[in-house]
């Protein structure tokens, strides 16, 4: 009987499995998931090739990682999705879920996690700031009513 794809029951238990990783990433309200398989070297944020991403900032930003693990990422293929928040947000978001992913792929290498965390301690740990909550009576958390002596 043939199973998915058309290969039969014999032949998937010969082919030999692929290490997949799945990592994510979190800044403010931003979530990212990263898919981190073996490939080529190509990156898709959101089904955007990395090389054509249309911020600049934000793409110098995911590359971060990238330069910092060497060639190893020119062996694996990864596919990050990314939702919630503003561009640059997404930006570290996606950088947390790479760095995190590649970090894990390489089998939790010291060497590679004391060169992330020298570079910056936040690309493994995660940004710990959150938006002060608004008062009551208030515009916004600080700003207050503008008073008028005369």
């Amino acid at each position: 009987m043939e199973g998915c794809y058309g290969l039969s029951q014999k032949s998937k238990s010969r082919q030999k499995p692929v290490k997949i990783v799945i990592a994510t990433g979190k800044r403010k309200t931003s979530i990212a998931r990263a898919v981190i398989r073996p490939g080529e070297g190509r990156i898709w944020i959101n089904g955007v090739p990395l090389e054509i991403y249309p911020i600049e900032l934000a793409r110098l930003k995911m590359y971060e990682p990238l330069v910092l693990v060497g060639d190893l990422w020119k062996q694996v293929d990864i596919r990050v999705t990314v939702s919630g928040g503003g561009v640059m947000s997404q930006a570290d978001a996606v950088r947390m879920a790479i760095a995190r992913g590649l970090l894990k792929y390489a089998g939790d290498n010291e060497e590679l996690k004391k060169v992330f965390t020298e570079y910056d301690r936040y690309m493994l740990s995660g940004d710990p700031r959150r938006t002060e909550p608004e008062k009551y009576m208030r515009y916004s958390a600080r700003r207050r009513w503008q008073k008028s002596y005369r």
